[in-house]
């Protein structure tokens, strides 16, 4: 499959190879598609760079800029260049997608991660994640607004520490009422 870099995006633009990514993994975004459906899947995919690079890890895509092809090294400076941490965050988007689960970015609910279990459209996302380093301090604010954003709109807050490039230790917050 291929993919074209187009500025921080990549656009799977064969509709078959689209339908494929997307039911074989929910990757990517149907274009003007809003809650897709695998089998409505008609249109070309955006895939999030953090999304190019796992599949061009594992051997799902390549990857072109131009017409001249991309390799795994090219695209992972464009990926620093992009997202603060990458690196942290990238360990622990593979450590979760190598689990099972679907990770979509969490930018709408301010945070990093939004994981899914099962796939958008299936279920709701029931984990926000935040990643962390090892070093980071968490102050009480913090915690309680992540709280009240994951009760709200009814999921589990995770706090995603990466211990090396393959360990990730994960804090789950859990609010009840008394």
């Amino acid at each position: 499959m291929k993919g074209e870099l187009i500025e921080n995006r990549i656009v799977i633009w064969n509709i078959q190879d689209s339908r494929s990514l997307f039911m074989n993994g929910y990757y990517g975004k149907p274009i003007g598609i809003t809650k897709p459906k695998p089998d409505e899947i008609n249109v070309p995919l955006i895939l999030d760079l953090i999304e190019g690079y796992y599949l061009i890890q594992k051997s799902k895509i390549k990857v072109f800029k131009a017409k001249k092809p991309l390799t795994e090294n090219n695209l992972l400076e464009i990926c620093r260049n992009e997202y603060h941490n990458f690196d942290k965050k990238y360990v622990v988007y593979k450590d979760f997608r190598d689990k099972g689960y679907i990770v979509n970015p969490g930018i709408k609910f301010g945070c990093d991660f939004a994981v899914y279990q099962k796939g958008p459209g299936i279920d709701h996302a029931p984990y926000l994640v935040q990643v962390y380093n090892t070093s980071d301090t968490v102050s009480a604010t913090s915690v309680v607004l992540a709280g009240r954003l994951a009760t709200t709109v009814r999921k589990q807050f995770i706090l995603a520490i990466p211990r090396g490039e393959k360990k990730v230790d994960c804090l789950a917050l859990d609010w009840w009422r008394a």
